[in-house]
């Protein structure tokens, strides 16, 4: 369960393991490695909370053991291949593998009950996370299992089969002498009664929960998910979003009429699956990290912008001379199309940072600070292939050139 067939390329679309392949990348933590962690950590003042994600993201476990799902068959970690499908037009996700652990199989909670035994000895902080998202219950349905397991429970639906399983877990997570802490998914089919939520859908769940007198932890994919691209994404890593720096500091964690004290905190996330190295992921933490500190530990209003920037910047000068790796996307501009009749578009440009000079050009050559100043909106000149934007601060390059074809900025307006 802990190793895969190497690849290299983009996630989802890479190609499955084939028989008698080896599976040489992967690894696993021993329990000495957490020790080691749960120490280094607390050096740093800091609690390591462990998650077990359950019972979806489950393929590492099916893999060992595959009698824990509800679907019969060979099971194999993902190389990176395409499991699950995302219909466009908001329609339910579904899996196209099983990755589920059967809630009506006794085995599994057997399962867990070791692992848990296991786990909670490691760490010392008092919550366990048991996770509860992304859920792909379309094998559930098919299942004589779950079907029997419905009827005997008296479950009207799949929300209540998996409330089923959460209240089971969160029973056994209790037993070790822990708290339970899961997605917001959760709270589908009713909450467990101590249960606290990880609100990641939005705010919503959080919300809910806290009216609930449940404690919650926000944390808001749009406003705090580290994997996504932060810069214009035609020129950033393929992820399926996209925020922005000054999006990440304006976060408010404490939602209106919700109760402080049930806001345990707030949270970003670094989903490696389409972080392929460290580089990487200190490219995508940095510097949104500094902006999700100061939102969660800064009272909303102490918090200030620009000197939140000048802050910044002097960090930058650290990891120049520690040869850590950042991101610089806060200088590149945000570029919007709009289309003003069948033929032509206005092209809007501004910057997350005050004092940033944008120069652009339009034929074919790469601009610098002696091009055109943008100074307001521009129109497409006829035959033009690309527009090329850089930033200047008193005369020094800030930002990386910014190449987009005129196609790309028909599409942006809308326009085919």
């Amino acid at each position: 369960g802990a190793w895969r067939a190497p690849r290299v390329g983009k996630m989802y679309q890479m190609s499955p393991a084939v028989p008698g392949e080896a599976l040489t990348y992967g690894g696993f933590y021993s329990q000495d490695d957490i020790k080691e962690i749960v120490q280094y950590a607390k050096d740093r003042f800091v609690n390591v909370l462990p998650e077990i994600d359950v019972p979806g993201h489950s393929m590492a476990a099916l893999a060992s053991y595959p009698e824990l799902t509800c679907t019969p068959g060979n099971y194999k970690i993902n190389s990176g291949e395409k499991i699950m499908e995302w219909p466009s037009g908001g329609g339910h996700f579904y899996g196209l593998v099983d990755n589920t652990l059967c809630p009506a199989n006794e085995k599994v909670y057997a399962f867990l009950e070791k692992v848990f035994s296991e786990v909670a000895p490691l760490f010392p902080f008092e919550y366990i996370h048991m996770g509860g998202d992304e859920t792909a219950r379309n094998f559930w349905e098919k299942s004589e299992a779950v079907k029997a397991l419905m009827k005997k429970e008296n479950l009207k639906d799949l929300d209540e089969v998996q409330s089923y399983f959460v209240r089971r877990i969160e029973k056994i997570i209790e037993s070790k002498g822990k708290k339970m802490i899961g997605w917001d998914e959760i709270l589908d089919g009713g909450l467990p009664p101590n249960a606290a939520v990880m609100s990641w859908r939005g705010e919503k769940g959080g919300i809910e929960a806290a009216k609930l007198n449940h404690k919650v932890v926000m944390t808001p994919a749009a406003s705090v998910y580290l994997d996504y691209n932060q810069g214009d994404y035609y020129t950033e890593p393929p992820i399926y979003a996209s925020l922005r720096l000054n999006k990440a500091y304006m976060y408010e964690p404490v939602p209106g009429g919700v109760d402080p004290k049930l806001v345990l905190g707030g949270q970003g996330n670094v989903w490696t699956e389409q972080i392929p190295n460290l580089r990487t992921a200190q490219y995508m933490v940095w510097p949104r990290g500094f902006a999700l500190a100061e939102t969660f530990w800064s009272p909303k209003e102490k918090k200030n912008w620009n000197d939140f920037i000048l802050r910044a910047e002097k960090h930058f000068d650290r990891f120049d001379v520690s040869q850590t790796k950042y991101a610089r996307t806060l200088y590149d501009p945000m570029i919007t199309a709009k289309k003003i009749n069948d033929s032509d578009i206005v092209i809007d440009m501004k910057t997350e940072v005050d004092g940033l000079d944008i120069f652009y050009s339009f034929d074919e050559t790469h601009p610098d600070n002696f091009y055109p100043k943008y100074t307001s909106n521009l129109s497409v000149p006829k035959n033009a292939l690309h527009l090329k934007v850089i930033t200047y601060r008193k005369g020094i390059q800030m930002g990386k050139e910014i190449v987009l074809p005129v196609t790309e900025l028909k599409k942006r307006a809308g326009m085919k």
